[in-house]
């Protein structure tokens, strides 16, 4: 058993790390202006959506029923609802980068760019939390996998490790763009990835006697339920201010298309009997 669990790691370590080749992407380039960061907000609020709607919602109102996997749902939109109203929005460190762009007496703008980069950097760690959260079961899915067989295993941590790619660059754009920190963003968005392999190691060791399925796939959608609400309070708000409403509606939607054919193809890759 030990060998598996381990052989499992290994594979969901693939599919972890994968999320640092999509911060990668983002860091090799320079921060984006505010009208590209909102498309690109608009298109990361549109990988969520879907995560949310098409992936755990859906596969819990499958497992458990239409009205259970409702209820679970809604309880975490709630439950986020009201934990958000204890949260407050992080202070980053002043940043030199600024100085000698703007005359001295343009605090107004300063004081501007300061509050978009604390919206920003708060939304990065939101998406950080929701891409964690969905990593979670994949991580149990490749664990599952792999007991099944090595050649099963690995071909579901490749189609996960292309599958998190774009969840890398979600997570890494807004935390590079707020603290102009390569390390920062590559940091976060590598963070995001372990939930793969904690999910291997929480489903090897505690899973079997502790948890049944049906409160698992409860406890998923409202995780879905969680990340809905995250979506549309915090980085939808941000799209539209930055890109205008109409371009990041576009931007959600590519985002949507984009993620439900990667889940799609991902399903594709797991055997018939087991789901994400």
């Amino acid at each position: 058993m030990d060998s598996q669990v381990m052989v499992a790691l290994a594979l969901s370590l693939v599919g972890g790390f994968s999320t640092s080749l999509g911060a990668l992407f983002v860091i090799l380039n320079q921060a984006p202006n505010l009208k590209m960061l909102g498309l690109l907000q608009g298109f990361a609020a549109g990988l969520m959506l879907s995560i949310s709607f098409f992936d755990l919602a859906h596969n819990a109102m499958n497992s458990i029923g239409f009205l259970k996997g409702n209820l679970w749902f809604f309880a975490g939109v709630i439950f986020f609802a009201v934990v958000a109203n204890f949260i407050p929005e992080p202070t980053l460190p002043h940043s030199s980068e600024a100085k000698g762009k703007k005359k001295s007496g343009d605090d107004g703008g300063k004081d501007m760019m300061k509050k978009h980069r604390r919206q920003v950097f708060f939304s990065g760690i939101i998406t950080a939390i929701g891409i964690s959260l969905h990593n979670f079961p994949e991580g149990m899915a490749v664990f599952l996998g792999s007991m099944k067989g090595l050649r099963v295993g690995i071909n579901l941590a490749l189609a996960i490790a292309l599958h998190n790619i774009p969840e890398g660059v979600a997570v890494a754009l807004p935390v590079y763009f707020a603290t102009q920190s390569k390390w920062q963003a590559f940091k976060l968005a590598t963070l995001s990835g372990f939930a793969e392999p904690l999910g291997v190691i929480i489903v090897a060791y505690l899973f079997p006697s502790s948890l049944s399925p049906e409160i698992l796939e409860g406890l998923l959608g409202s995780v879905g339920g969680v990340m809905a609400f995250l979506t549309l309070h915090e980085m939808l708000p941000l799209a539209f201010d930055y890109a205008g409403q109409k371009q990041a509606v576009k931007a959600v939607f590519f985002g949507m298309a984009f993620m439900s054919a990667s889940l799609y193809f991902l399903e594709l890759s797991l055997p018939k009997e087991m789901n994400l």
